[in-house]
């Protein structure tokens, strides 16, 4: 794949291709990671985090009210023990 470099003020700047984008689901204002390697230069986007739902309840604040049943309910997303 073969870009061309445009200038844009004191800079050259390249399109970054949109199923790249897309794929890692950035946006404009999204922070990448540059890897230089002599002529190389390596994009990488950022890790999206992974939360377990043990550590997002450990997080919760204690004497909250209960909802009846609640901890009988089945998983309705993807959460991890």
């Amino acid at each position: 794949m073969h870009h061309t470099l445009r200038r844009a003020g004191g800079s050259l700047v390249m399109t970054i291709p949109k199923a790249f984008v897309e794929q890692n689901g950035l946006h404009e204002g999204s922070k990448v990671e540059l890897h230089l390697s002599g002529k190389k230069l390596l994009v990488e986007a950022p890790s999206r985090p992974r939360y377990k739902l043990t550590e997002l309840m450990s997080e919760m604040p204690t004497g909250l009210p209960m909802a009846e049943g609640w901890d009988e309910m089945a998983s309705a997303g993807l959460e991890t023990d």
